[in-house]
């Protein structure tokens, strides 16, 4: 069974800085595209960024010029570091695995709060 799991989360002040990584068991990790999303209070989950297996990127709009996604297939681990943070980018941070028709693979997520 495959397991995503996030940490790296965390109390940060507006302006700071923080590096998430995304643990993944299974032998399916080169090979995927992998996602971050995150969720608000009181909001819907949303994207933040993609790397696909070759190793392109994708940001979201809020995001983009301030985080940064990155993967390391030798040890089954994505990042995100996020600088410059801001009080809106609060929320609770997932790994996602899409997989197409079949139910996406998630982790349990890992909340970051930015606060003065």
């Amino acid at each position: 069974q495959v397991q995503l799991v996030e940490s790296g989360g965390g109390l940060v002040q507006p302006g700071g800085s923080l590096r998430l990584s995304c643990a993944a068991s299974g032998s399916f990790f080169s090979i995927t595209d992998l996602r971050w999303y995150r969720q608000a209070p009181g909001k819907q989950r949303e994207f933040v960024a993609q790397i696909t297996s070759g190793g392109r990127t994708d940001y979201a709009d809020a995001v983009k010029g301030r985080f940064t996604i990155s993967r390391d297939n030798a040890k089954n681990t994505m990042y995100l570091q996020m600088n410059s943070l801001k009080v809106e980018d609060t929320a609770v941070y997932y790994c996602n695995v899409p997989r197409g028709a079949s139910p996406d693979y998630w982790g349990q997520g890992t909340q970051v709060t930015v606060s003065s």
